[in-house]
């Protein structure tokens, strides 16, 4: 007699294994509102007990698989390695896919013609389900190839970068403001900026923040760079500000990213000048780093891990065509440390 084969674990199981409705279970799994933590706990710790995920290949949508995820970065691979930031989004967005038996499917690209190729690829060749898209342009030509492809995305920048697709964002705005008058208030009146690639979004909406905050506050001096974000860029950068005659140099510095802050940590100490005593540093992303140096570093923090799950569990919206909306993040908040104090001039 041949044997009957065993069962399949169906969601009805997890349902009746952590006492709620099959309803309860979607919602859980599909992270929409409803329930309590502890109910999506019990939910998900019955998922794991029976080996039960959610069939992600058996759902299609325009005959694509759903059960892989796409993202590009345009970054060096060296240089990715070494930020912190993309390591703590994509561990965010990791965490997500992890709930949904999705695998994460990251390229390293060399510009954003290159992606919009890559991406066309993936979608056409069936090979994800939908992508998250960050490191928005002006004008960027990702927004018309999403739409032409059909492709769903989420989109991670402003809506005045993404042309109407779902996004997510950060109001870095407010976050250069708020840094640009706390250094203010301590007294400092000459402050610069060591931002990121010109060509990003994010990096000129951070320019003109702080070139208004500047004016509105009547700074006597506002000094800006842009950088490809290494530590060698922002070494330099510091190098070249603080190597002015002293009633000329900056005495606060805000950084848009902890690997340059750190950088021009070390370029303060080769040259003799006291942190915070001689110029203030502010780091944007706050991570470990800036609480390992000395003194430590003081930032503008925000939750890049809940950042990145966010963003993940938008796009997961947007392919079960759940109705998800663009919305903002919490803006990053300044977390004051030892590297910033009152000039000493």
């Amino acid at each position: 007699m041949t044997a009957q084969p065993a069962s399949r674990v169906t969601i009805k199981d997890v349902a009746a294994r952590a006492g709620v409705s099959k309803g309860a279970v979607s919602l859980a799994f599909n992270h929409k509102p409803g329930l309590s933590e502890a109910t999506r706990d019990r939910i998900f710790r019955a998922a794991r007990e029976l080996g039960w995920a959610p069939n992600l290949t058996a759902r299609t949508l325009a005959g694509s698989r759903v059960d892989v995820v796409g993202l590009a970065i345009c970054r060096p691979a060296r240089l990715l390695g070494l930020e912190p930031f993309y390591m703590e989004f994509i561990s965010g967005v990791e965490s997500v896919l992890t709930e949904h038996a999705c695998s994460l499917l990251l390229r390293l690209v060399r510009n954003v013609e290159e992606e919009v190729g890559l991406q066309e690829t993936w979608w056409r060749g069936r090979q994800i389900g939908g992508a998250i898209l960050v490191d928005f342009r002006p004008d960027d030509p990702r927004v018309a190839a999403a739409r032409r492809l059909g492709m769903p995305v989420v989109a991670v920048g402003h809506p005045s970068l993404t042309g109407g697709l779902t996004s997510v964002w950060t109001d870095d705005a407010t976050a250069v403001t708020e840094a640009v008058r706390y250094l203010a208030a301590l007294g400092h009146r000459r402050i610069a900026r060591v931002g990121g690639a010109a060509a990003l979004g994010h990096t000129a909406a951070r320019g003109t923040a702080f070139a208004e905050a500047a004016r509105v506050l009547g700074l006597a001096g506002a000094w800006q760079v842009t950088t490809d974000y290494s530590g060698e860029a922002g070494a330099r950068a510091t190098r070249s500000m603080l190597t002015a005659a002293p009633d000329d140099r900056p005495t606060a510095i805000v950084y848009d990213n902890d690997i340059m802050a750190v950088a021009g940590l070390s370029v303060a100490a080769e040259m003799g000048l006291s942190v915070p005593g001689d110029v203030s540093l502010l780091a944007w992303d706050d991570s470990q780093l800036c609480r390992l140096t000395h003194p430590t570093l003081s930032a503008m923090s925000h939750d890049v891990h809940g950042f990145g799950a966010d963003a993940a569990r938008t796009l997961f919206g947007v392919i079960m065509g759940d109705g998800a909306e663009s919305h903002p993040v919490p803006t990053p908040v300044l977390t004051p440390r030892g590297s910033t104090a009152p000039p000493s001039r």
